[in-house]
C-alpha cells in the first residue's frame, strides 16, 4: 500500500531588510530562540504552540516595500492587561513603535504597533 502524501508544514513569512535583527526582535518578544534558516538571509523563529515565523531578505529583483499592510502578526497573550503591558514594554525596548495606546475592547485588551521594520503587530490579551 502506498504511503499517503505528508501534510504540508504551515508557517508565517515576513520580509525584512535585516532578517537576523528582526529574528532577534521576535525571538525576544516571543521568548523563543531564533534559528538559522535555508540560507544566510533566512531565519526561523519557533512560534509558541507550534509553527514557525520565517524571516527572509527578498531578492533585489523582487523587493518588498515596507509599510503596514492588511496582514499583521497577532500575539495572543495569556495574563490579561499586565501581560500586554509587559510584552509592550519589551517590544518597545527592542525598537517597536506603538501606533496608539493600548485599549480595552469587548473581547479584551489590544495594542497595535509596528515592529522595527514597519510590519504590523497586534498584542492581544483576550478577556477570560
Amino acid at each position: 500500500m502506498a504511503q499517503p502524501p505528508s501534510s504540508p508544514e504551515v508557517s508565517v513569512v515576513l520580509a525584512a531588510d535585516d532578517p537576523a535583527a528582526l529574528a532577534r526582535f521576535y525571538g525576544a518578544v516571543l521568548g523563543s530562540e531564533p534559528q538559522p534558516g535555508l540560507g544566510p538571509q533566512h531565519w526561523r523563529v519557533p512560534l509558541p504552540g507550534g509553527g514557525l515565523l520565517e524571516i527572509y531578505a527578498p531578492a533585489r529583483a523582487r523587493p518588498v516595500p515596507r509599510g503596514r499592510a492588511r496582514l499583521g502578526l497577532c500575539l495572543r497573550l495569556p495574563g490579561g492587561a499586565a501581560a500586554l503591558e509587559a510584552c509592550l514594554a519589551e517590544a518597545r525596548a527592542r525598537g517597536a513603535q506603538p501606533l496608539e495606546p493600548p485599549r480595552r475592547e469587548p473581547f479584551g485588551m489590544e495594542a497595535w504597533l509596528l515592529d522595527p521594520e514597519g510590519n504590523g503587530l497586534l498584542l492581544l490579551a483576550p478577556s477570560p
